[in-house]
Order: structure tokens, then sequence, then C-alpha cells
């Protein structure tokens, strides 16, 4: 494998943070529920670029729905649907390391396939992007966005089964956000002091190509998981951003494959900053922070206060990386926006509501070296029968137990959820003899945990508790682990929601 870059060596903050295109409608359509309405049409191709990630670097190759190493953003409204036609206009052949051993990714595929999954959305299952509904370059889908649900950020990415880690990597992601008039009448910063930061780490070759690592071994080349020493900003490396001091609203989304960020403000952490939304959209109440954790898949919703910080030059870390800067101006300036001290009402679903709880347990396999060979969800592989078939209008307790090392933040496509807790627990003691027994009492989500999600960290060594209703569609949909790594070598299993009686 070639050597990494060394991403230190460069000079920081000489880039300017760029903000993602807007997604341009092409005209409209008839609506496929309606075909007396007429719903806006999008079409979205993926194709090769080429795209500068740092003033003092090649052009970078990548995979993208856009100009730029995120996809365009859509903008919409709830209630008003959208047609979008995914195109597949990539090359034939990938230019990242296929591992042909894992399920779905047999050299009898085509080496280049693509499908689009909306997370967080509420889609019919023909158009949640199913991880085999995959199409080969020439081709097209057309998906049906409904946008029910409340005003919240969702993001888009590829979900082909067996690749997704590599199709992620190689840039196949963008954001959708849904706006309501719940969050209209809140007075939030919004136009140009509302930016999205989507983070996602990378490695890269001395001459700034994507470098994705291998095991070594050239028949099964999968690795456990992927972390970079690159970490992009809408994909820019240590980008800066001219702000005025004032509020500003940072829809943050970890589009990462496999890292955790832990971001904060400078090394003191004496920048307070509040959450105001999660995954599902916004939360009860602000609550204060100074650091912010976030898994792949989750989005936040934060209001920063820069107001305090005239003349001061922010650095934006997660642990010890840089990640960007922030250049408060001293120019004195009126904000208009607020941040309120109440948000939307998010009634906490009572356990009695369940009229079932599964108990769902997150497994590794290891070889005699210790390396990770094979992750699963209730010890089960993907193409087993489905044995989560939840009623649509019920409501379910998840339990997922994870006696791995590992952090693994847990997505459910369709739903939105709440957590309930977290315990720690025995795991030699579950394994041996299906017993719980909890070294711990329950703890409740975090404040800025405790609105509506679709994807939770279920912490090493503990029992994590959801409670879902399942609401929407009928259908064929997915749970897994949104470690893109872990996702691709089985850590995902199909659920299907069934019509009551």
């Amino acid at each position: 494998m070639p050597a990494a870059l060394d991403v230190n060596t460069l000079a920081q903050f000489v880039d300017p943070l760029p903000i993602p295109v807007i997604a341009q409608r092409h005209g409209l359509r008839p609506s496929p529920t309606d075909p007396k309405r007429s719903v806006p049409f999008y079409r979205i191709q993926a194709r090769a670029i080429r795209s500068k990630v740092h003033r003092d670097l090649k052009p970078t190759g990548f995979w993208t729905f856009g100009p730029s190493p995120c996809g365009p953003t859509y903008e919409t409204r709830s209630g008003e649907p959208l047609l979008v036609e995914w195109v597949n206009a990539l090359p034939t052949e990938h230019f990242l390391p296929i591992d042909h051993s894992i399920h779905g990714a047999e050299s009898d595929k085509p080496a280049v396939r693509t499908v689009v999954h909306l997370h967080g959305a509420k889609t019919a299952p023909d158009s949640d992007g199913y991880p085999e509904d995959w199409i080969v370059p020439g081709k097209s889908s057309l998906y049906y966005y409904p946008n029910e649900q409340d005003a919240a950020m969702l993001w888009y990415h590829d979900h082909a089964l067996g690749i997704n880690r590599l199709n992620v990597y190689a840039g196949l992601l963008g954001a959708f956000f849904i706006r309501d008039s719940v969050e209209d009448a809140l007075n939030l910063p919004k136009n140009k002091y509302e930016l999205p930061l989507i983070l996602f780490d990378r490695l890269l070759t001395r001459d700034a190509q994507l470098l994705y690592p291998t095991s070594g071994d050239p028949q099964s080349p999968w690795v456990p998981e992927v972390f970079g020493n690159a970490i992009l900003v809408n994909g820019k490396l240590f980008p800066y951003l001219d702000v005025e001091p004032r509020r500003y609203r940072l829809r943050v989304l970890n589009g990462s494959n496999a890292r955790t960020y832990h971001l904060s403000f400078g090394n003191s952490n004496d920048v307070p900053f509040h959450q105001i939304g999660t995954d599902q959209g916004l939360l009860p109440a602000p609550v204060p922070l100074t650091t912010l954790e976030i898994s792949p898949g989750e989005r936040a919703d934060l209001v920063v206060d820069f107001s305090e910080h005239r003349g001061a030059q922010l650095i934006l870390k997660s642990d010890a990386f840089v990640v960007m800067q922030f250049r408060v101006s001293t120019a004195k300036v009126t904000d208009a926006s607020s941040l309120p001290a109440t948000l939307r009402p998010v009634p906490r679903i009572p356990e009695s509501q369940a009229v079932q709880t599964r108990l769902l347990t997150l497994d590794e396999y290891v070889n005699k070296a210790g390396n990770s060979t094979l992750l699963l969800l209730n010890a089960s592989h993907w193409n087993m029968p489905v044995t989560e078939k939840p009623v649509l209008g019920s409501t379910e307790i998840w339990t997922l137990i994870n006696p791995t090392n590992d952090t693994h933040p847990i997505h459910l496509h369709l739903v939105r959820f709440q957590i309930l807790d977290r315990q720690p627990y025995e795991p030699w003691l579950f394994q041996t003899k299906r017993q719980l027994h909890f070294i711990g009492p329950p703890q409740p989500p975090a404040p800025n945990e405790a609105g509506w999600k679709d994807t939770v960290r279920a912490y090493s060594r503990m029992v994590t508790r959801i409670i879902v209703p399942f609401t929407g569609f009928v259908g064929r949909y997915v749970w897994h682990c949104h470690i893109l790594e872990h996702e691709d070598n089985e850590m995902m299993r199909p659920y299907e929601v069934i019509a009551s009686g």
C-alpha cells in the first residue's frame, strides 16, 4: 500500500470553506401517488470528478453527485413531495479495492454499482435504496420522496450491498433539508447564517489521491474500520470561514466511514454552544454543550454565538485533530435571530405502549490472531430469513446488546425512535447462559439525545434500548451498523413491516 500523505505538513486555513450547491429542479412531473398533481423533478448524476481539497495539493479524484466532493443540497418542505432520477454515470471499473469474498460483492457482480438511500426519510420501500436494488453505469432509478415528516437534516448516500463503504469513501453523499412552519416560527439564524458542515475523514496518497487501506491479503482486503488523517469539511482540508460576531446555525453531519468526532472550539473548551436538534429534527429545548459527540450517520443542529469573540480566530477540533477555523470579524452587526428557550415538543413514548420487546445482539467474530473477520446482527447473515416483522402502526422496544469493544452506531431505515436508556452488563453471562446481568444502573439518554433519532450509539459492553413506532409503509427495509466497513461485512439485516390483521 502506498504511503499516506502527512497532512500536518500542509499549511492550515488557506482555503475558504466551500458551501455545496443547492440542487436545481428539472421541471415538474406527475406524482406517482396522484397523477393530477405535479411535483418537482430532479435528475442527479453520480460521476467521476477531480477536485482540489487543499490549495497546495493536486486535484483529487472523487465519485460524486455534483461538481464537488459533496453532492448538491436539497431544500424542500414538509408535505411537499419530490421525484429524483438517480443516474449512474460512473466509469465501469472501480478505483478502490473490492473484496470479492464479501457477500454481495462477489466477482460475478459488476464492479461499479450504485443505489441511493435517503437516510432519515420516511419513504416507500421501492424508493428507500434497498442494498440489492443497485444499478450499473448507464442506468437510472426514479425515487419518490413524500417528505411527510418534521423539519430535519437528512442526507443521501450510496447503499450498494458489499461496496457501500467504497462508494461513500469515493464521495457519493450529500445533504437534504426538510423545512416546516414550526421551524420557521422560531426565528433561528437562516440564509447565509445557516451552514452545512459535512465531515468525512480520508487518507490521501502523496500525490493527493484517495487511499483506501487494505488488510494486505489480496484474497480478503477488507479491513474492519478506516480512519483517515485528513478531515474534510464540505470537501476541503483545514478550511476557514469568515463569520460575523453574531449567532450562526451549523448543521453538522458525520459522513465518515468509521470515525466518531468529539467536536469543540479550541483547546480549553471555553466556547460554549447549543445543540437545538438531532437526526430527526428539533429538540424540546436548546442544550448547552462544550463538546459534541457525533458518530457516523448522526446529525447535530447547533447554534453558535460568535458575538463574544470579536476578532478571534476559533479552531474547531476533534480530539487531537484540527477540523477548521472560524475567523470572527470586528464589524458591528445587528443580529435579529434568536435562540428560543423552547423549540418543539417531543412527547416521550411510554414503555407500556410497546407491544413487543426484541433482544438483538451486535456480534463480532475474530480469527486466531485476534483480527476481526465478520460482524453480524443477532448472529444472522444478510441472506437468512427475515426475523424482525413489526406490524404497521405498532410500537416496539429494540434492546441492542453489545459485547464487542466497539461503539456501533445503529441505524433503522424508515422510522424514527427515542432512546430509552443504556445499561452496563456482563457480556460473558449473556453469551454463555443468555442471562442479562446488569452491573450498573440504567442511564437515561443525554439531553442532546432526548429527541427523535434514527441512529443510536450502542456503546461497548452496554445494553441500549430504543422505542420505535413503526409508521409509514409496509414492506422490506434494513437496519445496520453505520460503520460502513461493518455494514458491508454482514452487519446489516432486512426487516419487514407487515400489515395489521
